[in-house]
């Protein structure tokens, strides 16, 4: 691999050596932040500033393209190393990204106006859009191209969004935001594809992993994608009987892989059952999305959380414990207290699905409850890991 000189890599503090180091610690903190200002808006007791288009409009942007984004940058631009043996961002040029994404966010906290918030909160995913597209190109490395696609596809949903802010248009953000978290979701099947057979033949030991079905991976692939199109267009706001089997197509794809990769022994690895358990919200999350647009349930909230709070959340808390892990070389053992918060995470996922409907105080409360603790110990136990070099001495 071409990396950076020895000496040169180890010279950076150790929170700007790769991206995933500031964009884990940073999202998670803005999660944990983030949730707890959201609760208090929601009751009555929020701060008495308006953050740009108020606090739900806040709320349903920043936790996609806040949180899930920054999550995202330090995942793609610290594997793209690896993919395409070229230095990963790093120093200035990866603390700059950094400070963008942490402008974007307290602009719109604190209330810029929309037509200088756009452009600064644009900027982010299309820097790390073209960082992406770069380092691929370089290789001609086409197996990840999609990638690139849906990063400039995510983009375009956010500015979808922002010209609803900028005009007072809220159907025009809701169509931002779930264009958006579908792309996310296509971004999920075809990560996830790819890592968590992996992971699960490693953390199992097991000879090999279970081999990849191409026209499976390419169908949930463009199945979201063409759910985003379908809400980018306004389509999907309204329940329709078709999109019901749209919806139920895609979650009989992803069942049918999670049953391909299932094994009895990763209820025994914390590490495993969380990535795996993930995808199965992703699961419920389509069917309670088909049940609506069938007719049979009566809001799609619940199943959109089970998306954004289950599937993506968890995915996400469960990634950046393996990622962590493994990125400041140590063994793939998960540190005191993290396997309590991958439960917590979950229970706290079925209260806002489940509880939440019948009883909104208590189910908000609880599901709040469980994603600050998680987010907490995650924080906690390894904030000190991000900030310190790796263990083995090696750059990175």
């Amino acid at each position: 691999m071409h990396v950076l000189d020895r000496r040169t890599a180890l010279s950076i503090p150790p929170i700007w050596r790769l991206a995933f180091r500031p964009f884990f610690l940073a999202g998670s903190l803005f999660a944990l932040l983030a949730i707890a200002l959201w609760v208090l808006a929601w009751s009555g007791n929020g701060p008495a500033w308006q953050p740009a288009g108020g606090w739900l409009a806040w709320h349903r942007h920043e936790m996609l393209f806040g949180f899930a984004a920054a999550i995202v940058a330090g995942f793609l631009l610290t594997a793209v190393q690896t993919w395409t043996g070229q230095p990963g961002l790093s120093g200035t040029r990866l603390m700059l990204l950094a400070g963008l994404w942490l402008a974007a966010r307290l602009a719109w906290l604190f209330g810029l106006p929309p037509l200088l918030l756009a452009p600064l909160e644009l900027s982010f995913l299309l820097a790390v859009a073209g960082l992406m597209a770069r380092m691929l190109w370089v290789v001609r490395q086409k197996r990840n191209y999609p990638i690139v696609v849906v990063l400039s596809l995510l983009a375009a949903a956010n500015a979808l969004l922002l010209a609803g802010l900028v005009q007072g248009d809220d159907e025009l953000q809701r169509r931002g935001v779930l264009a958006g978290l579908w792309l996310v979701a296509a971004l999920m099947g075809l990560i996830g594809g790819r890592v968590i057979p992996f992971f699960t033949q490693r953390g199992l030991g097991r000879l090999e992993a279970v081999k990849p079905r191409v026209w499976l991976d390419i169908a949930l692939l463009l199945g979201p994608g063409l759910i985003a199109a379908l809400y980018a267009s306004g389509l999907a706001l309204q329940a329709h009987p078709l999109l019901a089997g749209l919806f139920l197509a895609v979650a009989a794809g992803h069942l049918l892989r999670l049953a391909r990769w299932y094994d009895k022994g990763i209820w025994a690895v914390p590490l495993l059952w969380s990535l795996h358990l993930a995808m199965l919200w992703l699961v419920v999350a389509c069917v309670g999305l088909a049940l609506w647009h069938a007719g049979l349930l009566a809001t799609p909230s619940a199943a959109l959380h089970g998306l954004t709070m289950g599937a993506m959340g968890g995915l996400i808390l469960a990634m950046i414990a393996r990622v962590t892990l493994g990125h400041t070389g140590r063994p793939l053992q998960l540190p005191a207290g993290m396997a309590a918060a991958l439960v917590l995470f979950n229970l706290g996922c079925v209260a806002r699905v489940l509880v939440y409907p019948l009883w909104p105080q208590e189910g908000l409360w609880l599901a709040a409850t469980g994603w600050s603790l998680a987010l907490a110990i995650y924080a906690w136990r390894y904030g000190p890991m991000l900030l310190k070099p790796r263990v083995d001495g090696h750059p990175g």
